[in-house]
């Protein structure tokens, strides 16, 4: 595995009486895809929310490139370098996707020249985005949205991309061009923690895997043998 760039351990996080994380633990090397799967309920999202700082744990630590992210706001997590695409997608629906592109930019500090750098990225990455820049967001079909989620968190310019469900709801030609976007955006240099609920997607397209069951780390290791493992293809990739 490559150095780490992000580091999870033994995270405990609870929604008033229910503990949705019990010791998790993950590693994400600079430069890999990792990919996140379970049931629903299992702790996925729960996991990527504390990592951003949305959620606070009760114990364990989080580090990013060595650094504790322990009691940093979600802002300053941007800041850090960690750039979160939620599930659901939470796009600004009032706002064009302009300037939705512009709210996730705001960590850059005003600084233009980068600013656009990341606009034309992001449009290279979803040219239906500059078709639609002037639009409101809420008008966009569901896809459109998704790939609106995705290049906000892009705008950021991370070195580290929370991918949650990104493939949800989606139509299967639409699911094909999100893989081989984030497939794009992975070889441009973004290591990528990846929610999915298409285990096998997931997968195909990561290094290596974690399999979550009721908040604890079921199963790792790479993701090819994530692919044969018999309990793996039971539970999740609907073969017996």
């Amino acid at each position: 595995m490559a150095e780490p760039i992000l580091e999870v351990r033994d995270l405990h996080v609870w929604y008033g009486h229910i503990h949705a994380l019990k010791g998790a633990s993950l590693v994400l090397g600079a430069g890999e895809v990792v990919a996140l799967i379970g049931g629903n309920g299992a702790g996925k999202s729960t996991m990527l929310r504390t990592i951003s700082g949305i959620l606070r744990p009760r114990e364990g630590e989080i580090r990013a490139r060595g650094q504790s992210l322990l009691g940093i706001p979600a802002h300053e997590v941007v800041v850090r370098g960690i750039s979160h695409a939620p599930e659901g997608r939470k796009v600004f629906t009032a706002l064009t996707v302009d300037e939705n592109l512009a709210m996730g930019a705001w960590v850059l500090d005003r600084d233009r020249s980068r600013i656009a750098r990341q606009r034309e990225r992001v449009f290279a990455l979803f040219p239906r985005l500059f078709e639609r820049r002037h639009q409101l967001a809420g008008t966009l079909s569901g896809g459109e949205q998704q790939m609106l989620a995705i290049g906000r968190a892009l705008m950021a310019d991370p070195g580290v991309l929370l991918l949650d469900e990104p493939s949800l709801g989606l139509a299967p030609i639409l699911v094909e061009k999100i893989f081989a976007t984030i497939r794009e955006i992975h070889a441009a240099g973004v290591s990528i923690l990846l929610v999915e609920q298409n285990a096998r997607g997931a997968l195909a397209l990561a290094d290596r895997g974690y399999v979550l069951e009721t908040g604890r780390v079921a199963l790792s290791g790479p993701a090819a043998d994530l692919l044969v493992d018999a309990r793996v293809k039971s539970a999740y990739l609907g073969e017996r």
